[in-house]
């Protein structure tokens, strides 16, 4: 196997592969060869122009979020179900009632 090298990167194209290779689940080192082997596959020899606007996913580059606490989960909850539900029957009741019926 082969190591290849690349120079004098600068920082800000290093800084977007990394988050390319975040998004894309992988190391650094293997979103790299992920990039050389599409382009080494590549019929023409050259790299393929970019997708269309209509086929990019820009959901994926939309910030997402800042987590949630559990409290504020909690809290959410809380607002959505206040109180448990009193009248439900118990699932072991009508698995009970479904056996003694036989």
């Amino acid at each position: 196997m082969t190591s290849l090298s690349i120079k004098d990167v600068p920082s800000e194209t290093a800084d977007r592969l990394r988050d390319r290779a975040a998004r894309n689940f992988r190391s650094l080192q293997g979103e790299l060869l992920a990039i050389i082997e599409a382009a080494a596959n590549d019929d023409r020899g050259q790299l393929s122009p970019p997708a269309p606007l209509a086929r990019l996913n820009l959901t994926a580059l939309r910030p997402r979020p800042a987590p949630k606490t559990v409290e504020q989960i909690a809290a959410e909850l809380r607002e959505l179900f206040p109180a448990p539900a009193q009248t439900a029957q118990r699932s072991v009741d009508i698995v009970r009632e479904l056996r003694d019926s036989r």
